[in-house]
């Protein structure tokens, strides 16, 4: 797949409310929903890479993996190397103890079950959970235990199968987000049943796409802006009042999907989207994702600083530079297969994996001990 700078745009379109809406910046009331526009980034992506690969006869499950851990662990351990730092420091012991089970359920994925039983989203507490935003990790990584290998069965049965039944699944997932926020609304914010079908909305449009090429013309510009004009909408006029997800967060998703699917060069949504600023800002988005919410935590709990709108102007500000720094010397470099390669990569992951997963373990018993 080419390279299109009018999606790593849409990725600071994501990041940017998601980092003003955790920081309390006013009027992003739904800046929260810049993780759904990443779901289905997320998906529009890896399936157009796994699409290429099977049609290419090309496709590997260690391939695979192995770019996942590339493209997520190396920034991922520099923040939590950094948090756990700073948490050793400053928690209480409850705290600290809080915060080593979390520890341990981001290395394995599994925070988003965690978090599902400790803490809600839209509390006030969570402004005081360190790790919180890497619930959407969790839900990405579990999906995609899953998809490659559902793709790669339905590639088998051609392009109408893989159609029918991802609309199918997605379908599916939306409704099960339209029952669970009226059963459990903690288990439909952050578990994969219920967000699913935003991450197989971006798969479905990498397979039109593989098929079509973006067109020209009054209706693709329509189209564009009109998906521009969704998610700013989203942005700015929901908020945590509403059930989400749930058929608002069509919104967001529907919005993200006429980008991907509509906006080019040649149009003025995907102009706006390729300036430069907001390509550099989408390039960093991975990394000033991870960054933000600790910083922003942190800064909360100084017992000499007023949390003021400038204090965590500074911290979103700081988040954006260590995300640079992040993407510079970490991302990128993990990203180049000749300088780490393969075997490197999967003994990185494991042994990385070990330590974090005791450094938590014995911060959980901090209780225990003290």
């Amino acid at each position: 797949m080419h390279y299109r700078t009018e999606i790593d745009g849409l990725r600071a379109l994501a990041v940017l409310p998601v980092i003003a809406y955790h920081a309390g910046f006013a009027g992003f009331s739904g800046g929260f929903v810049g993780v759904d526009i990443f779901f289905v980034i997320s998906g529009y992506l890896i399936s157009s890479i796994l699409l290429d690969e099977l049609q290419n006869q090309q496709f590997s499950l260690f391939s695979f993996y192995e770019r996942r851990i590339r493209r997520i662990l190396p920034a991922l351990f520099l923040v939590l190397s950094f948090t756990a730092a700073l948490a050793w420091w400053l928690l209480l012991p409850h705290e600290l103890a809080a915060f080593g089970r979390s520890l341990m359920a981001v290395v394995v994925f599994a925070s988003n079950l965690l978090f599902w039983k400790e803490s809600d989203y839209f509390a006030t507490e969570a402004e005081y959970i360190p790790l919180l935003h890497t619930w959407s990790l969790a839900v990405e990584e579990q999906y995609y235990v899953i998809f490659p290998l559902l793709l790669a069965f339905l590639w088998k049965f051609g392009r109408k199968a893989i159609y029918l039944s991802l609309g199918l699944l997605a379908v599916i997932g939306l409704a099960t987000a339209e029952y669970l926020w009226r059963v459990d609304a903690g288990a439909n914010f952050y578990l994969l049943p219920s967000r699913f079908w935003e991450l197989l909305t971006g798969a479905l449009a990498a397979v039109y796409l593989k098929n079509h090429q973006p067109t020209t013309g009054w209706l693709t510009q329509l189209l564009s802006l009109t998906g521009v004009a969704l998610i700013l909408g989203s942005i700015f006029l929901l908020d945590n009042s509403l059930p989400f997800p749930s058929r608002y967060a069509l919104l967001p998703t529907i919005g993200a999907a006429l980008i991907i699917l509509f906006a080019t060069p040649n149009n003025l949504a995907g102009q706006i989207l390729s300036l430069k600023p907001l390509v550099f800002v989408g390039l960093i988005s991975y990394s000033a994702y991870l960054w933000h919410q600790p910083l922003l935590v942190f800064a909360r709990m100084q017992p000499y600083l007023e949390p003021s709108l400038e204090l965590m102007a500074a911290m979103a500000f700081s988040s954006l530079l260590l995300a640079w720094f992040s993407w510079r010397f970490v991302e990128r470099p993990f990203r180049q297969r000749q300088r780490f390669t393969r075997k490197q990569i999967f003994i990185f992951a494991a042994v990385a994996s070990l330590c974090f997963l005791g450094l938590g373990y014995r911060f959980a018993q901090t209780n225990s001990v003290v």
